[in-house]
């Protein structure tokens, strides 16, 4: 298969967390759709069904070497993954009493691990191949796994909706 069409497939499946949020709505503490802020944020200014074009869309503007077939990762995801990471602990820190008092213990601490879990998991596959030479296949694991992340789980809502 093409690079190109291996792309447009990645990233067109970033739209598949959101319908976690489409086929259950049960309010702001969904634990299998967290309402990421990269989605969450467009939502409040009425943009329900285009807020999830953003990750996909955000895919594509990121790496634009994948749709040729690229095999170096950019140090620039290294820099997005390492910022994204520490904004995310910095994140649960200031909202994390909201969590607690609006979605509840179990909601704030399963989602306080699944990110822990992500962020390990993404730690672990960038530094792996830091100092190797990676393939195409490689590369678009790679961002798919860390727009996956930012897509689904990062940055959760918590608080009260308005």
């Amino acid at each position: 298969m093409k690079s190109s069409h291996l792309t447009l497939l990645a990233g067109f499946s970033l739209l598949f967390p959101a319908l976690f949020w489409c086929v259950k709505q049960t309010g702001f503490d969904n634990i299998c759709y967290p309402y990421p802020v990269l989605v969450f944020v467009p939502m409040l200014f009425g943009l329900q069904w285009a807020s999830f074009a953003v990750p996909p869309l955000l895919f594509f503007v990121w790496n634009p070497g994948l749709f040729r077939g690229d095999a170096k990762v950019p140090k620039r995801s290294y820099w997005l993954l390492g910022t994204a990471i520490i904004l995310n602990l910095i994140w649960f820190a200031v909202c994390w009493e909201w969590g607690l008092h609006y979605q509840g213990v179990r909601y704030t601490y399963t989602v306080c691990a699944a990110n822990i879990v992500w962020a390990v998991f993404l730690g672990g596959l960038f530094v792996g191949l830091r100092n190797r030479e990676a393939s195409f296949k490689t590369n678009l694991l790679l961002h798919w796994a860390l727009f996956a992340w930012l897509a689904w789980y990062a940055f959760p809502f918590f608080g009260e909706f308005l």
